[in-house]
């Protein structure tokens, strides 16, 4: 056994291998800006089938060119166009009239009409294929007596892939609509941003000298300055004691003073002004005579375990002593002064915790919106101060139009673990975006997990316009970052700096004992590593086979074998073999009920399974016939946009050839282990660092983390015999149960339980165990970030003695790989490219090569 010390990680944003960042890039994000920083494919062929589905309109697309389009149906809607400005384009598939309808929005997202028919029936079926995205600009004012009052010329703008191309203009060619691409002498009138943008940076445009007008990255740098000119630190506050019993640390006092002041200001929202009267948005030059609301609410990103929950229950008290003292406000029915608080189901024992522990009791009216205790009384909410639900819960609720979360305009509302809502597309991330609140707080300690591209849901929520529109944020933001721009970068930054908060624990200065960080190399015994090497040549010779692309659940599960080999010979059935190495055929689960139980098998195996459509723990799991694993909900929303085919594998698919896998249920208490069972390597290593820790201080507690299900229950039977006591908490516990098992673990005496086993996945956040101060990890992730959040659960306030942590890992394996492979994309993502992970579960075909020794 050989312990190598490993560099502590500070902090990351990933939640996929392919997708991780460096810490230093997470801190230059979210901080103060540093003012210093400065072969195509041939006509025909599908570019699609070697690009990733999911990253089409998100990664590296270039403008291919554009079509001069009316915008029609103006006098059905409110929104206006009242100069040359952007505004949003917006796909509606479902629309009665006509299939290929794409919405036209103004900067208010409010609907101005639609892209007229010729054009859309071109456009859409791109869109749908992921082949592109589009941008429109309104080119003169609609005022002006050129401008017929039925409709609005604008310019479509076309981005693709340069190995899309061909296809575009292959699509127009085959249509009456005229594209303008780069060979077309009228491409020098294109007022796309991309274009703008080359020939300002070419050279100083004269303009810009003589009329003073801005091109965008004036504009943000001129923000850039007025934020630096601010004082950012805000007067810190005190909440109320009669509310809050517990004495905030100074760094919460002062997110106290920041998070009132971003409520309470009355101040134009960045990047825009008030001309002559009237106020103008000066990236979109709409114009209103109206004064925009306030943007009250932004991103608290504190790192983890630093008490963003006392925090924000402060808050909640100072604001509920502010409004009691001041004047009666008048409001409509529906107004409430309650704060809507958005959470997974994990984290609403914390949040009870938290409110019992810092809170007089009877001093906040508290009501769970959750389960079988969800009212339709609108009313009966408007009692509470704090109303607790679930994201699950709102989304299930999505497509109830009367609910009474609905009803009501809160006082506002917090996302806590904000980055649940990554996805913007899927249910609960649009059921939380379309709620009324006058304040929105998005609260996270990873506000950026798979890629830059995961804050457009959380400008989307606050409604920070116009980023929260896809088409502006894409324009303005994610497409000079994907082209690696330092200009995307900037942008970025200055966003973050305008509408976040972010302190670290070595910022906060809390005085945390240190987090020490070790790698424990464990050698494998012979009959494992037999074992190990047959499977790994088995794999190698399966991924030289040309249809690999079809053996998915073949190589995912040989991959999950190797690493339970690693951890445990007993967690692999005895047949395994057989059952793997069968077929590298297109697999047809329908046909094939064999397969379907060995997929439903790895998922109840293992927790480290992503939606590769969402790149996030799937929710009510489905396979397809095509042996693919996804959530049902993203699933079907691709069916609709992609002509009913996978989008792994392109083979025809419908919504009856998914299968629902059953929901996890397993008894808590019972213990797979068998007493003839020879405990493997890395059990035996684990046992003897714990008895170690025991023999220096009995009173250590420990928590050992596992993504394996069968790990956990594995453990019991040795452990016991080496006299430990211990506690489990999986995913397959309720709510209740986490939190009886959680307090019975924090109990401080020493004949109670030492060693809590605990699920990764299921304990990952939310929860506090800081009884703890030594962490053992059975088993590296392909998502650091997961881990990072495991670790923090027992290295955060109220944390009293150093924390050591040890990763497990077998030497010479698949293993040692996964960690080199972190490094490797930290490398190459910490230059700040905004990419989505791709391909299966966060790892694509040269990561599988690479992990096997390829």
């Amino acid at each position: 056994m050989t312990i190598k010390p490993a560099p502590t990680i500070i902090a990351s944003d990933s939640n996929s291998i392919s997708q991780t960042r460096r810490a230093p890039f997470i801190f230059s994000l979210l901080g103060h800006p540093n003012p210093n920083t400065s072969e195509r494919k041939s006509k025909h062929q599908n570019p699609m089938d070697s690009q990733d589905p999911f990253t089409q309109s998100e990664t590296e697309t270039y403008l291919a060119g554009f079509v001069m389009a009316n915008i029609v149906g103006l006098k059905h809607y409110s929104g206006t166009i009242t100069g040359r400005e952007m505004v949003g384009l917006l796909r509606e598939p479902l629309n009665p009239y006509d299939s290929n309808a794409i919405k036209v929005l103004n900067t208010q997202s409010l609907q101005v009409g639609y892209i007229e028919r010729a054009v859309a029936a071109v456009l859409s079926p791109l869109i749908d294929a992921s082949l592109i995205h589009v941008e429109a600009i309104v080119q003169t004012n609609p005022r002006s007596n050129n401008t017929s009052r039925f409709r609005i010329p604008c310019q479509v703008h076309v981005f693709a892939h340069f190995s899309a191309f061909d296809v575009v203009h292959d699509a127009f060619s085959e249509s009456p609509v005229h594209f303008i691409s780069h060979s077309d002498p009228s491409f020098t009138l294109s007022n796309a941003a991309a274009v703008k943008e080359t020939r300002a940076n070419s050279a100083e445009s004269t303009t810009t000298k003589t009329t003073g007008n801005k091109n965008l990255d004036q504009i943000f740098k001129l923000v850039r300055e007025n934020l630096a000119s601010e004082n950012k630190i805000h007067e810190p506050l005190n909440p109320p004691t009669n509310i809050i019993k517990s004495e905030l640390l100074q760094h919460q006092k002062e997110a106290l003073g920041w998070l009132s002041h971003r409520e309470n200001s009355e101040d134009l929202p960045q990047f825009w002004e008030e001309k002559e009267g009237s106020f103008v948005n000066v990236l979109t030059n709409y114009q209103t005579n109206t004064k925009p609301e306030p943007l009250r609410g932004g991103i608290f990103a504190d790192g983890m375990g630093l008490g963003k929950t006392l925090t924000l229950l402060s808050l909640i008290a100072y604001d509920k002593m502010k409004m009691k003292g001041g004047k009666k406000r008048g409001r409509s029915v529906v107004e409430t002064d309650a704060t809507l608080i958005v959470c997974p189901p994990s984290v609403i024992s914390t949040w009870i915790t938290q409110l019992e522990e810092h809170t007089n009791r009877g001093a906040l009216k508290v009501y769970m919106y959750y389960g079988d205790r969800r009212t339709q009384d609108a009313d009966e909410l408007r009692k509470y101060d704090v109303v607790l639900t679930t994201y699950n819960t709102l989304g299930a609720e999505l497509r109830w139009p009367d609910t009474a979360v609905k009803k009501l305009g809160w006082r506002r509302i917090v996302l806590d673990e904000a980055h649940m809502i990554k996805n913007v597309n899927a249910g609960q991330s649009q059921a939380v975006i379309a709620l009324n609140a006058k304040r929105r707080w998005a609260v996270t300690g990873t506000p950026i997990q798979n890629g830059s591209y995961d804050l457009f849901s959380l400008m989307a929520f606050l409604h920070f316009e116009p980023f929260s529109i896809k088409s502006y944020w894409q324009s303005l933001v994610q497409r000079p970052l994907n082209q690696g721009k330092q200009t995307g970068l900037n942008r970025l930054q200055v966003l973050m700096a305008a509408i976040s908060l972010r302190r670290t624990k070595d910022t906060a200065l809390l005085g945390l004992p240190p987090k020490i960080v070790e790698t424990c190399y464990v050698e494998l015994s012979c009959e494992e590593r037999k074992l190990y090497d047959e499977v790994k040549e088995e794999i190698r010779s399966l991924m030289n086979n040309d249809r690999l692309v079809y053996s998915y659940s073949t190589i995912l599960s040989m991959i999950l074998r190797l690493r339970q080999i690693c951890a445990d010979l007993s967690m692999c059935p005895s047949d395994f073999k057989s059952c793997l190495f069968s077929s590298t055929e297109i697999e047809d689960v329908s046909e094939n009920p064999e397969l379907l139980q060995t997929l439903i098998g790895m998922l109840q195996d293992c927790e480290d399974f992503d939606c590769p459509i969402c790149l996030s723990p799937p929710s009510d799991v489905v396979i397809t016939c095509c042996a693919h694993i996804f959530c049902r909900e993203c699933i079907l929303k691709t069916l609709l946009r992609s002509n009913s085919s996978c989008p792994l594998c392109r083979r025809s698919l419908s919504e009856s050839e998914l299968f629902s896998v059953p929901s996890l249920k397993t008894d808590t208490t019972e213990s797979c282990s068998t007493p003839d069972v020879r405990s493997s390597t890395k059990v035996s290593t684990l046992i003897k660092l714990l008895t170690e820790s025991r023999d220096q201080n009995p009173a250590t507690k420990s928590v050992v983390f596992s993504q394996f299900r069968k790990m956990l229950p594995l453990l019991e039977e040795p452990l016991k015999a080496a006299g430990f006591k211990t506690l489990r908490l999986d995913g397959a516990m309720s709510a209740k149960q986490r939190t009886q098992v959680i307090e019975q673990f924090q109990l401080s005496e020493v004949d109670d339980p030492m060693i809590l086993l605990a699920s990764l996945r299921a304990s990952s956040t939310g929860i506090n165990l800081t009884a703890a101060s030594r962490v053992y990890l059975m088993e590296p992730w392909w998502n650091p970030a997961v881990e990072e959040q495991a670790m923090d659960r027992v290295h955060r306030i109220g944390q009293k003695e150093e924390v050591k942590i040890v990763r497990l890992i077998a030497k010479n394996s698949i293993e040692e790989k996964i960690l080199m492979l972190q490094e490797k994309k930290k490398e190459i993502t910490s230059r700040g490219s905004g990419r989505r992970s791709k391909d299966v579960v966060g790892m694509g075909i040269e990561d599988l090569r690479y992990v096997l020794g390829e």
